[in-house]
């Protein structure tokens, strides 16, 4: 069975303005595999997933922010942010949250398992407007998921940039994800802030709200660190009001504040209305959008 969309069926009128490129990714699907399946936590897993022609493979890119379509052939399809570094050629990394139908049968998919890949979609994170300064990553449960992706970049970018830290929150320890990297993040000069809202008994680190650790972290740069700073905010729609209204009362313009509505994507092509926010179709704008964007889109959080 052929799973493709025809033409007509995914690009409805108010798509007309799409360039070129888009309505190719909107019709293409890579046939790929997973080639691995790693356990984070109790309910996410990260997944590699590869493109099997080479060919394809060698030309498939995305920037830091972007998703895919992934395909399971009879179960469903559904929108994924990529996880993985975008100089990465050979897989694409998916880390997913086991919720509903589709995320419940990749649970229980292992490596072998073919799989559709759509994309990418959507606008990204302006990382090259971000050389030669200061860079807040900020995640709040699974918005480390999409934030991993420009941690990598700005990994493989150091030099470009200045001082850069990661300000990371959970509700428990248990819910920390890609535990695994953070000395690896140390190592590359990459500031690391976790904290917890209900430690366990094992528990050394901070404990609190994330925008403690943000107003932590801020207060104790200089003076005109603000002035040279751009923040990543990822996470809970409700995480975005706080810690980018800290932000700006710490003096960073909301233009410099950049936001990911991830969990408003649906089908990836604006078609079902199900990501629209107010006259806004989240697919097609989105997911990336400076919070003064937000702040003006009616119900976005």
């Amino acid at each position: 069975m052929d799973h493709r969309l025809a033409f007509h069926d995914v690009i409805p009128h108010h798509h007309r303005y799409l360039r070129k490129t888009d309505l190719e990714s909107f019709e293409h699907t890579y046939k790929a595999e997973i080639t691995s399946v790693y356990k984070l936590t109790e309910h996410e897993n990260l997944y590699r997933v590869r493109i099997m022609d080479s060919e394809d493979r060698r030309h498939f890119s995305f920037q830091p922010g972007q998703f895919i379509m992934l395909e399971l052939p009879g179960i469903g399809e559904g929108p994924f942010g990529i996880s993985s570094s975008p100089s990465n050629h050979e897989d694409i990394e998916l880390c997913i949250r086991t919720v509903g139908n589709l995320t419940g049968v990749l649970a229980r998919a292992g490596r072998g398992t073919r799989v559709g890949l759509r994309g990418p979609f959507g606008t990204s994170f302006p990382m090259a407007r971000m050389h030669g300064g200061n860079v807040l990553l900020i995640a709040g449960g699974l918005g480390l998921a999409p934030l991993r992706s420009p941690i990598a970049y700005v990994q493989e970018h150091r030099s470009q940039f200045d001082q850069v830290d990661i300000i990371y929150g959970t509700k428990e320890p248990s819910q920390l994800l890609f535990t695994y990297q953070y000395a690896m993040w140390k190592k590359d000069d990459l500031g690391l802030h976790v904290i917890v809202e209900k430690p366990d008994p094992s528990w050394t680190g901070a404990v609190g709200l994330i925008t403690k650790v943000v107003e932590d972290v801020v207060a104790g740069h200089d003076a005109l660190f603000i002035e040279k700073t751009h923040a990543i905010v990822c996470g809970p729609p409700i995480m975005f009001k706080f810690v980018c209204d800290l932000l700006s009362k710490k003096g960073l313009p909301m233009h410099k504040m950049f936001v990911s509505l991830e969990r408003r994507m649906h089908c990836g092509m604006g078609k079902c209305c199900r990501c629209n926010v107010g006259s806004t179709y989240t697919c097609l704008k989105g997911p990336v959008f400076d919070f003064w964007t937000v702040m003006n889109l009616k119900e976005a959080i």
